[in-house]
């Protein structure tokens, strides 16, 4: 049931015609379409939609994950709509489980969908009314984060400037017919329309500069490759060249814009329209990062006072500040005429944290009120690239410490040496489930493992965290067989509920009277290899037998080896084998020749030839290296 105030609002007929205009039905949209699917990956969540809120239904002008009937249907009635709450409050709804809401917990869509979480922003006509919403839909309670709501308040006003453009469209279709009841309203009406058509196609212009800006940073996290991408993009649609800088803080993040004192180091990227500049670009690269670089204190003042500065075309003040030689030089060749210094602000922290400079040659026109508004978006959009950064760079670190964390430093045994690695997928999380060990037994005998739990993120990392440490609290002391200690883990797994599942290799390591005895139980792992003395490489294959984590298993079996002294054990996970066109055992090959290739070679070298040797890593890898003199 709709109440009075908000049936007020929805039946606004100024409200209704700018819907109208619009859309013309629940038809499919390829613009909106493109920004549901943005909001989908950028936020990461299930549905996203551009939802048009008329009185008495609501169109999804552009949906991406949205189920089926509804999204072939592609419109829905009011009962159904969480967006109607957006336009009647004429404010971005953030609901973290829609079930708790009074407005929302009735609604159908809760079970029809699985619609739980909620984040709707508010997409507006030219008098800022609100015609619907941008939106993000999850099917789990969900508390959204600052940069998601940011992100999708900047979506929002990208999709609010396409509205506009089509309202302006409409509005210029409709006063050209208007103008054909009469022969002088007509010609009125024509070149209204006209002024309107240019205005639109400015509009469209700078749209699809925004849209191309925010596609283009949205796909990297590096800030270096961002602000080239920036260049690249400024220098074909508004400026001859352009100089962005945005500072370093601690450990190689962007925290605050160009530094106030000479130790700020700032990151700063040059690019000219004419290719035969790039060697100038170059230049003025390296020299605004210098001692004596005053653009690098202009652009600073620009940040300071947080507003963008322009200049016009026959404005010198700007170039007399230049008191660099080399600088003066660079610039004049590059042409300087009309400019502008933008703030890079963060739209999540409303701290500037950058500036970008844009420079006309001398014989174009000055900037327009248009173009600066443009560049001013660019900076915001800009400066939401810097932040997701240095999110993910954060985020990252403490992926890779915590990783490190939970990696063993090997022991140091007299007559074995032990050498290990690990290196994390090159595509992906930092952080995953690979894990060696290594520790002496009272006995003398010495345990050596490595394993791999399912998974490449923080969850497969503390599963691997447990399991390492079930197996050291398990096997410590005891006499047992790697077979027998597999068997028990198996129990331990299950009943205690640790939610991992994982290959392993276990190994006890016995002196013998004529050199070692190795026993060791293989859980679904890639089998050990041993480099013998003479060269050759011995592949140990044995029957395999389930992952660890399932339900229990019959009593693991143990495979007992000689092995003579000077031989070198391998253990290693399969990130070290897997090639996606070859077959595992393909690798398998390809690793013992490796191996063989690199007798004599020492075990930490040998360590490093073996990793250079793998394929292009889609999965980590863990590599433990037994010796035994």
């Amino acid at each position: 049931m709709i109440g009075g105030a908000d049936r007020d609002v929805l039946t606004d007929p100024l409200r209704l015609r700018s819907v109208r205009r619009i859309v013309g039905g629940p038809l499919p949209d390829d613009a909106f379409d493109r920004v549901a699917m943005l909001v989908r990956t950028l936020v990461d969540a299930p549905m996203g939609a551009v939802c048009l809120v008329d009185a008495e239904r609501q169109v999804l002008a552009g949906q991406a994950g949205v189920p089926d009937p509804l999204a072939s249907a592609r419109e829905m009635p009011l009962t159904h709509s969480f967006s109607r709450h957006v336009v009647a409050a004429g404010a971005m709804q953030i609901i973290s489980d829609v079930r708790t809401d009074p407005r929302m917990r009735d609604n159908p869509a809760i079970h029809e969908v699985g619609a739980i979480a909620y984040a709707g922003a508010p997409i507006t006509d030219p008098d800022g009314l609100v015609v619907g919403t941008l939106c993000a839909i999850d099917q789990e309670p969900r508390v959204w984060t600052p940069s998601e709501i940011a992100l999708l308040s900047e979506l929002a006003e990208v999709c609010s400037s396409e509205v506009c453009l089509r309202i302006a469209r409409a509005a210029a279709e409709e006063d050209r017919r208007a103008a054909e009841d009469a022969r002088r309203a007509a010609e009125d009406a024509r070149r209204a329309a006209e002024d309107a058509r240019r205005a639109a196609e400015s509009a469209h212009h700078q749209l699809e500069l925004l849209a191309q800006l925010t596609e283009s940073l949205a796909a990297t996290m590096d800030v270096d490759e961002a602000m080239r991408r920036l260049c690249r993009i400024a220098t074909a649609a508004l400026a001859d060249w352009c100089v962005v800088a945005v500072a370093e803080g601690p450990a190689g993040s962007a925290r605050v814009a160009v530094a106030d004192g000479p130790a700020g180091s700032a990151r700063v990227t040059a690019a000219h329209r004419d290719p035969a500049r790039a060697g100038d670009m170059e230049r003025l690269t390296a020299t605004a990062t210098g001692s004596r670089a005053d653009l690098r204190a202009m652009m600073l003042a620009v940040r300071r006072a947080g507003r963008t500065v322009r200049t016009s075309n026959g404005d010198a003040d700007l170039r007399s500040r230049i008191s660099d030689a080399d600088l003066a030089a660079i610039t004049a060749r590059a042409g300087f005429g009309a400019s502008m210094i933008v703030p890079i602000v963060s739209p999540v922290r409303r701290r500037p944290l950058g500036a970008l400079l844009l420079v006309k040659r001398p014989e174009r026109e000055a900037f327009t009120a248009s173009e600066e508004w443009t560049a001013a978006e660019i900076g915001r959009r800009a400066g939401l690239a810097v932040e997701n950064s240095r999110l993910y760079r954060e985020q990252r670190h403490m992926a890779e410490v915590l990783q490190r964390s939970l990696l063993t430093e090997l022991p140091a045994i007299p007559g074995i040496e032990l050498h290990a690695r690990y290196l994390p997928a090159q595509d992906g999380a930092a952080v995953g489930g690979d894990w060696y060990d290594a520790f002496a037994q009272p006995d003398g005998s010495v345990m050596v493992a490595v394993g791999d739990v399912s998974g490449h993120d923080i969850e497969a990392a503390a599963g691997m965290g447990q399991l390492r440490n079930l197996v050291r609290g398990d096997a410590y002391g005891r006499n047992d067989e790697p077979g027998e200690l597999l068997t028990a883990l198996d129990q331990a797994l299950f009943g205690l509920r640790v939610g991992a599942s994982a290959t392993m290799v276990l190994a006890r390591v016995r002196r013998s009277r004529a050199g070692y005895t190795v026993g060791f139980a293989n859980a679904g792992h890639p089998p050990p290899l041993l480099l013998l003395p003479d060269g050759s490489v011995e592949v140990w294959w044995v029957q395999p037998e389930p992952l660890l984590g399932l339900l229990p298993y019959e009593p693991r079996t143990t495979t007992q080896r000689h092995v003579p002294p000077g031989s070198t054990l391998v253990l290693y996970t399969d990130g070290l084998v897997e090639d996606r066109e070859q077959l595992i055992d393909d690798g398998i090959a390809r690793l013992s020749a490796v191996l063989g290739d690199a007798a004599g070679r020492p075990t930490d070298d040998l360590c490093n030839h073996l990793l250079a040797a793998a394929p292009r890593r889609s999965d980590d890898i863990a590599l433990l290296l037994i010796h035994l003199t």
